[in-house]
């Protein structure tokens, strides 16, 4: 067999050399809605895209190169250098023969000078807790939940407290980690009623950051059963379409150049978004049942201790709440009716209008912003917090410290996050055949942060310490500051993430070509469900979103029982089937013939895919060689790596890998299937995983799309998505009326996003702290590196820490990431991202930097790497007790109030019991699952974005049958309803996201007029099993594919659509979800709160 091939042994034809087209920039595209424009992913109902449809524009938008004054020759802007944007076939074309050349500086009309214009990564209407910098709010930062005037009882209250006086105001609003203290769910004797006031106490972000920029023309997947998709086949292109670099959308006349003081003049404060960006501004009306919002105290700075009982007056930002003695008292039984007023415990509330963030300020580093909320980046030093995201945003100086918190010290890594359309693109830097300046002692590379000494002729690195000689070239006079005086000209030296081109040293072959391989599953399972129909077409329509030229092969198999390989060359007047029959020994035809350049075959390779499920339509064959047929693939692809793309249906049951029904053993023994059910949760045997590491060591990255209607063992096949840096894609249980689109948009998306092959990635510390483990879809053979065949935009990968050795208070700890990968045109590139945070021996600092979203997310990846191997009952006491000793802790050593009946809550933390609960009673963590189901969540988790991790087990959920009453709201939006069956309404229709699945919920008393308009359909006993959803013609409609739209732009995904009702099994589904209620999975909100404050009783008693 041949020999592994690192990144870089020579590959056979593989010396063809490709630039990107001309003026290729991911970030810069023909407009502001270019991403969502080619995102089909984001509309729905509109009919399959027509041949001939008109001219396609061109979706490579050009854009200035750093300005001139300011960069030596070799730098030019760039960023994901792999992002292409996603079009429906027909509407978008590529250049034919990308040619070379450095991009002008010319921009579509609509394009203001030095704005990106990629995919956005977070999105306008994310419920942050922080206002825009302007607005200050009261003093303490805190709020007040008053109990009953029964101070004696041990009543818990829920308290936010106050920051320690001269804490450091931040740039946020007070809620924020830095500046407020904790919410005090507080005690009070104010006569009267109790105010129903505001939902203040929740600041933090509320699930739900949006994603995407605007659609203004998307056009929509394809929809309706299998018959009909085979008719919809992409044109091929016409002739006039290959003179797209000419059309209007990219030929307009150069924007004017703004000139600025500096060459790297960051974002005005005050910059509005693009036109017609969802970014734009957005109110968030207030919720019903909440009051208005307490008056802002612009400018308030001073720091005030939070108010405690008997205090005479409520502050503002502050509200009250009430828990009966009994509910309070140890041991007491939570039975009776609560008097606390649901709608003033922390709860996620929506930020307002986006903020601009710089990332460090007055040389030192401002806390981000939460995941979840809408941010534009100013880039000045630290990078982007979608990229890296520490835990907590000060580091604590000692080991000791960092256990007594409690809190976990981790980074989350999301080296190719999207950016927001406003925000500045990467920069590329060539340093030519030297490469990049690097220290000689720990390799880290040339960052803002590394001293310039002796006139500029040595620098000491902020990694390890060690002080080096400044290559020759690369000297530069200091100035009276002791800065370079051509730093602000350098974007490594004030750019916190910045991408080098790598040089000869860096390769040990030639970069990898573009190689898309799709493996489809034709059993007959899989032909009668529709989902054989569903993957051809598919297929079909994305391969002209594929990169054009000669360096991008495609090859086509399908498999039963036996697998049948494809040859496509051009000479051939029809495609040749190739049947290899031995599934124990796999070995793959003549791979030139199996996989070919696209341009040669894409004539053969339509003509193939209409053809494929008539030619398996009467097949009797039930088996699937799932495991002989990837690995007679990857036979193929050896040579070059690339992309495996799989379409399974139905267990594999024969040759290598072959799988048995586990599922039904386990519930046949009942006893041994209780005891051990998190067995099934672990791969059968080791073949797969073998298999998988080899895959990985050749450059193939594998994902794979799950169409099907019973149990497939995604345990073990999910193995080989993760090994290689890919990923899984479930649809239970397949429809190929409904799943049809969704399939459709996810392997466009998948195909289309930006991302990068072959890639290693090191995160680096500085002395003090060291890496511990990684955590993510990749494969690790030494310590310090990880291997990722495939990594894109999507993907996060998480870092957690350890000290080594003590830190010095006030000093700062840099963390550097670096992506050494190739893009999609064939360029090795290291995409290098800093981050440096202050040191501190203060316990109190550490909560009061606390990041939510982090810490959360790293909750949620932890608790997925413990299903497999712990029973869930275990696992869910693992997250309760995180989140009660962090309280705890914070209560003990920080809190400044000592009534023991209160709950007192770290004002950045408080919402992390309400997040934990919502773990608790997920799908991975509820006992009711199908094991399938848990397999995929935990899969999904493991790679999952920071901004996605909150939404995933706390939805947001909306009522869609008021939306006529929103007149003159500029947001499309409807107001986010908490999760408690008390907001549902029996006449109510609700609809419920949590960033993959979407359920629309109808109450057993709508009115028949809402239903007609929204779903054609009069009565709640017409709900179809099978949903697509339509516009009909009128306001009501419009607006509900509106609202549908912009959720699935926010959260990249199509989303699956479920129609639930009352007294059905899809109603529990629904109302499984309302975690703020009691229910099979666990406990009210309410009795959470009390379930942890007695426990820190306890604890302190």
């Amino acid at each position: 067999m041949a020999a592994p091939v690192p990144p870089g042994a020579p590959r056979p034809g593989t010396n063809v050399q490709q630039s990107p087209p001309p003026n290729f920039n991911p970030n810069y595209q023909t407009n502001p809605n270019s991403l969502a424009d080619n995102m089909q992913n984001l509309n729905l109902n509109r009919p399959f895209p027509m041949p001939n449809s008109g001219p396609r524009p061109s979706p490579f938008g050009q854009q200035p190169p750093f300005p001139q004054s300011a960069v030596s020759a070799g730098f030019l802007v760039a960023s994901p250098p792999m992002s292409r944007p996603v079009a429906p076939p027909g509407l978008v074309g590529r250049p034919a023969v990308p040619p070379m050349g450095t991009p002008q500086s010319t921009l579509p009309a609509n394009v203001p000078p030095g704005r990106p214009l990629g995919p956005p990564v977070s999105h306008p209407f994310p419920f942050g807790s922080r206002p825009p910098p302007a607005s200050l709010s009261s003093s303490t930062g805190g709020a007040v939940l008053p109990y009953s005037a029964f101070p004696s009882s041990g009543i818990p209250s829920v308290a936010v407290a106050p920051p320690p006086l001269g804490a450091r105001p931040s740039p946020f609003l007070s809620s924020s980690p830095l500046t407020g203290g904790p919410a005090v769910l507080a005690s009070s004797a104010l006569g009267g009623p109790l105010s129903n006031g505001p939902p203040a106490i929740g600041s933090g972000a509320l699930p739900g950051a949006p994603r995407f920029p605007h659609a203004a023309s998307i056009s929509q997947p394809p929809v309706g059963p299998p018959p009909t998709m085979m008719s919809a086949r992409a044109p091929a292109l016409a002739p006039t379409m290959h003179s797209v670099l000419g059309s209007s959308a990219v030929s307009s006349p150069p924007a004017p150049q703004t000139p600025s003081a500096s060459p790297f003049s960051a974002v005005p404060q005050a910059r509005p978004p693009p036109p017609g960006s969802p970014y734009g501004p957005q109110r968030w009306p207030m919720q019903p049942q909440q009051g208005t919002q307490p008056p802002l105290i612009p400018g308030s700075t001073q720091v005030q201790p939070p108010r405690m009982f008997g205090m005479p007056h409520q502050l503002p930002n502050q509200a009250m709440t009430t828990i009966p003695p009994a509910m309070g008292q140890p041991g007491a039984p939570l039975s009776g009716p609560s008097k606390i007023d649901p709608n003033q415990i922390p709860r996620p509330i929506p930020s307002s209008s986006p903020i601009v963030y710089e990332t460090r300020q007055g040389n030192s580093a401002n806390p981000p912003p939460p995941a979840t909320s809408d941010y534009i980046v100013r880039d000045t030093g630290n990078c982007s917090p979608r990229h890296m995201r520490c835990t907590i945003n000060q580091i604590p100086c000692t080991a000791d410290l960092l256990t007594t918190s409690a809190m976990q010290l981790a980074l989350l890594v999301q080296p190719m996050a999207l950016p927001h359309p406003s925000e500045d693109p990467i920069q590329v830097v060539d340093f030519g055949e030297s490469g990049p300046v690097r220290c000689s002692r720990c390799k880290g590379y040339i960052n803002p942060f590394m001293k310039f000494i002796d006139q500029g002729r040595k620098f000491i690195c902020n990694l390890c310490g060690f002080t080096d000689d400044t290559p020759r070239d690369y000297h530069c006079n200091l100035g009276p500051d002791g800065r370079r005086r051509d730093a602000d000209e350098r974007p490594e030296l004030c750019r916190g993430t910045v991408e080098f081109v790598a040089s000869k040293e860096y390769m040990v072959r030639d970069p990898m070509p573009a190689v898309y391989f799709f493996l489809i599953d034709v059993s007959m399972n899989a032909v009668q469900t529709g989902a054989t129909a569903a993957a051809c077409s598919a297929i079909n329509q994305v391969i002209s979103d594929l990169p054009e030229g000669p360096r991008t092969l495609v090859g086509i198999a399908t498999f039963d029982s036996t697998i049948h390989f494809y040859n496509l060359k051009r000479a051939l007047q029809q495609p040749l089937m190739l049947i290899v029959p031995d599934i124990q020994d796999v070995y793959t035809p003549l791979q030139t013939d199996v996989i070919v350049q696209l341009s040669e075959c894409r004539q053969h390779l339509e003509l193939l895919l209409e053809n494929i499920p008539t030619m398996f339509q009467i097949s009797k064959t039930a088996e699937s060689c799932f495991g002989a047929a990837i690995k007679a693939a990857f036979l193929a692809m050896k040579g070059t790596g690339g992309k495996l793309l799989v379409f399974q249906s139905v267990l594999p049951s024969v040759g290598i890998g072959a799988l048995s029904s586990r599922e039904a053993e386990g519930r046949t023994n009942i006893s041994t299937g209780e005891k051990e059910a998190h067995k099934l949760l672990q791969p059968a045997d080791k073949i797969l995983k073998t298999m998988a590491i080899e895959f990985a060591e050749y450059q193939v990255c594998v994902d794979v799309f799950v169409t099907t209607q019973t149990y497939v063992d995604i345990a073990s096949m999910s193995v080989i998505p993760r090994t290689t840096g890919g990923q899984v894609y479930y649809y239970y249980p397949f429809s190929a009326v409904s799943d049809s689109a969704k399939l459709y948009n996810d392997l466009s998306w998948n195909i289309t996003r930006p991302q990068g092959f072959e890639a290693v990635m090191r995160v680096r510390c500085s002395q003090g702290i060291q890496v511990q483990d990684y955590s993510g879809n990749f494969c690790k053979r030494i310590p310090t590196d990880i291997d990722l065949s495939g990594i894109d935009c999507d993907k996060c990968i998480l870092v957690t820490l350890k000290h080594d050795d003590k830190l010095q208070d006030g000093s700062e700890c840099a963390f550097q990431c670096a992506l050494l990968y190739t893009t999609v045109y064939g360029q090795r590139r290291i995409r290098v991202t800093n981050i440096s945070l202050p040191c501190t021996n203060m316990l109190s600092n550490l909560f009061r930097s606390a990041d939510l979203d982090a810490q959360f997310a790293c909750f949620l990846k932890q608790a997925a790497i413990e299903i497999p191997t712990s029973p869930l009952v275990q696992v869910r006491e693992q997250v309760t007790n995180l989140c009660i000793n962090i309280l705890l802790s914070y209560r003990k050593f920080c809190a400044t109030v000592s009534s023991s009946g209160q709950l007192i809550l770290p004002e950045a933390l408080k919402l992390l019991p309400l997040y934990t609960l919502a773990l608790i009673k997920s799908t991975g963590l509820r006992n009711d699952g199908r094991v399938d189901d848990r397999s995929f969540w935990f899969n999904y988790v493991s790679s999952l974005s920071t901004p996605l991790a909150v939404p995933l087990v706390y939805p947001r959920m909306f009522a869609i049958h008021n939306l006529n009453s929103k007149e003159g709201d500029e947001s499309v939006l409807p107001p986010i309803i908490p999760l408690s069956s008390e907001h549902v309404n029996d006449e109510g229709i609700y609809l419920l996201e949590n960033g993959e699945d979407a359920l629309i919920n109808f109450g057993s008393s709508v009115y028949s007029s809402i239903l007609q308009q929204l779903f054609g359909f009069t009565s709640v006993d017409e709900v179809p099993t099978q949903f697509v959803m339509q516009q009909y013609d009128n306001p009501l409609s419009k607006k509900f594919n509106d609202v549908v739209n912009v959720i699935r732009r926010q959260r990249c995904s199509y989303l699956r659509l479920k129609l639930c009702k009352k007294g059905d099994p899809s109603g529990m589904l629904f109302f499984s979800c309302m975690v703020e209620d009691k229910n099979a999975s666990g406990p009210s909100y309410v009795e959470f709160l009390v379930h942890i404050h007695r426990q820190i009783q306890m604890k302190m008693s």
